[in-house]
C-alpha cells in the first residue's frame, strides 16, 4: 500500500490524472467508494444531454404545421424517456469502470480519510503515497431557505430517476442545471414555474446571451420571475408553495414538487482534510495553476477546487495534475484563456474567453459585435431564429479575445471560435477563412467583418 501517486476519486478529472501519472511511469492507486463513473455520466452531462433530445423531439413535432406537415401531439413517456437514458448511461459507466480496472492501476473501492500529509485510511488498512490528488467532485448544495427543508424538494438527482412527471413544478434558480431540467419538464408538459434571484438567468454570463432563452421560455408557457427574493417555503395539502418578492410585492407560487437546482458544492465531506493540513476556502479546495493545493505535493483538479465546474476543464486539470506529480522538478501549470461553456438550451448558450461583464471588472480594453440569427439565411431555413453572435477582440491587433452564441447549435458553432483562438487568430482570419454558404457557421464572420472595419478605421 505505498504508491507514487495515489488519486481520491475515479470521475473524469480522477480519470484523467489516474492515466496521465501512470503513463509517465508511477505506480497509481485509484481510491474510490463507488458508484464508479464520476458525476458527469452518472449524474451530469450525459444523462441530461439524453433526456433533453427526447424534449427536443417533442418540440419539434409541436412545430410540424409550421413546416408544411400535419400538426401532431406528442405526449412524452417519463419512464421510457428515462428508459433510454438508463440504457446509455450504463453503456458509458460500464466503459470507465473497465477503464478503471485496467491493471496499470491499483483500484480501491473504499471511502479515503487523511490521517496525514502522506497518509490516508482505506477500510482498515492505510496506505502511503509521494503525491496525492484529490478529485472528489461536487454534490448538490443546501441553501438558507426558510421552511425548505421541513416543505421538501427534489434535486436534479432525483428528477433523472422519476417515472412520471409531476403536473408542476417550481425551479428554483437558474444556473445551467436549471434551466436544462426546467425546459425538459416543460416540454414534456409540466407547468412550470422558474425563480432566480439575479436579474436574469444564466448570470455568471452576459444579460444579452440570457435574454433570447427568456423569450423563448416564456413563449413555451413557463412562467419566470427574476430578480426575487424567496422568502420562505410552506407545505400545503396537494403540494408546497413558495413565498417571493417580485417588483417590490409579496407573491406566493404553488406546485407539486419544488426542485432546488441552487447551485452544487465541492465535495470534501469525511476527508479530513484537516489531518493533511490542507486548507480550504469557503468549502472548496484552493489551488494555483499548477492545481496544487497549499501542500506542494497535494493536488485538487475537478468541481471540488470550484474554479470551472465544466468536465473538459477537469480533463485537461487532472492532466496537469498527474503530470506535475510525476514530474516536479518540470511542472506545467492549466491555460485557461480558453474556459468554454455551453448550455444545452433551446436557444443553447456557448461561450469561450472573456465576457464582456470580465473585461469591465478587470479593466480589459475590447471591441464587441454581434449578428443576429433572425438575419441569418441558414437560420432562417432552418426555423431557428432565436439569439446572436458576439465577438470580443482587442481593439489594437484584432485578436480574438471571446465568442459567445445563443442559438441555434450554439454547442457545436462555439468550436470554430475555440480553434480560431487556440491558434491567437484575429477577427481578420475569421472573416477571411472560407465559409460554405448556407451554413450557420458563416454568421461568424458576420461581426468579424464589422470588428475589422473598426480596427481599419482607427
Amino acid at each position: 500500500m505505498d504508491f507514487d501517486v495515489a488519486i481520491i476519486g475515479g470521475g473524469s478529472a480522477g480519470y484523467a490524472s489516474a492515466s496521465t501519472a501512470q503513463s509517465l511511469g508511477a505506480r497509481v492507486a485509484i481510491v474510490d467508494p463507488g458508484p464508479l463513473g464520476g458525476l458527469c455520466i452518472l449524474k451530469g452531462c450525459m444523462p441530461t444531454k439524453a433526456i433533453l433530445r427526447s424534449s427536443d423531439v417533442m418540440a419539434l413535432m409541436r412545430r410540424a404545421k409550421e413546416f408544411g406537415i400535419d400538426p401532431v401531439d406528442p405526449h412524452a413517456q417519463l419512464s421510457a424517456i428515462n428508459d433510454r437514458k438508463n440504457k446509455l448511461i450504463k453503456e458509458f459507466a460500464d466503459y470507465r469502470i473497465g477503464q478503471l480496472n485496467d491493471p496499470r492501476f491499483t483500484l480501491i473501492q473504499e471511502r479515503a480519510q487523511f490521517i496525514s500529509p502522506h497518509e490516508i485510511r482505506i477500510g482498515d488498512k492505510t496506505l502511503k503515497a509521494k503525491s496525492f490528488i484529490i478529485a472528489t467532485g461536487s454534490v448538490v448544495a443546501d441553501y438558507p431557505v426558510p421552511g425548505l427543508e421541513e416543505t421538501g424538494f427534489v434535486t436534479s438527482d432525483d428528477v433523472l430517476k422519476m417515472r412520471e412527471a409531476p403536473e408542476s413544478i417550481i425551479v428554483l434558480g437558474a444556473g445551467a442545471v436549471a434551466v436544462e431540467l426546467a425546459q425538459f419538464l416543460l416540454r414534456i408538459g409540466v407547468k412550470v414555474t422558474l425563480l432566480q434571484r439575479s436579474s436574469h438567468i444564466l448570470s455568471k454570463g452576459d444579460e444579452d446571451l440570457a435574454r433570447p432563452v427568456e423569450s423563448r421560455f416564456r413563449e413555451e408557457g413557463m412562467d419566470l420571475y427574476t430578480s426575487t427574493k424567496i422568502l420562505r417555503a410552506e407545505k400545503e395539502a396537494e403540494g408546497s408553495a413558495i413565498y417571493f418578492e417580485h417588483e417590490g410585492k409579496e407573491k406566493q407560487v404553488s406546485a407539486r414538487f419544488i426542485l432546488q437546482a441552487l447551485g452544487r458544492r465541492p465535495h470534501i465531506d469525511g476527508l479530513k482534510l484537516e489531518s493533511a493540513e490542507v486548507e480550504t476556502q469557503k468549502g472548496r479546495i484552493p489551488v494555483d495553476a499548477k492545481m496544487k493545493t497549499n501542500q506542494p505535493h497535494i493536488f485538487a483538479v475537478g468541481d471540488v477546487n470550484g474554479i470551472h465546474e465544466v468536465v473538459h476543464i477537469a480533463i485537461q486539470q487532472g492532466e496537469i495534475a498527474g503530470y506535475n506529480a510525476v514530474h516536479p522538478e518540470n511542472e506545467r501549470e492549466v491555460d485557461d484563456r480558453l474556459k468554454a461553456s455551453v448550455v444545452f438550451t433551446d436557444p443553447a448558450v456557448a461561450s469561450v474567453g472573456l465576457s464582456e461583464k470580465e473585461c469591465q471588472a478587470s479593466n480589459i480594453a475590447y471591441l464587441t459585435a454581434s449578428y443576429s440569427f433572425d438575419d441569418h439565411g441558414k437560420s432562417m431555413c432552418l426555423g431557428e431564429t432565436h439569439g446572436h453572435v458576439k465577438l470580443l477582440c482587442d481593439p489594437v491587433s484584432g485578436e480574438v479575445l471571446g465568442g459567445h452564441i445563443v442559438g441555434p447549435e450554439a454547442g457545436e458553432l462555439i468550436h470554430e471560435i475555440i480553434t480560431l483562438m487556440h491558434f491567437r487568430g484575429t477577427v481578420k482570419d475569421m472573416a477571411t477563412i472560407p465559409h460554405y454558404h448556407p451554413t450557420l457557421a458563416e454568421i461568424l464572420t458576420y461581426p468579424a467583418e464589422e470588428l475589422l472595419e473598426q480596427l481599419s478605421g482607427d
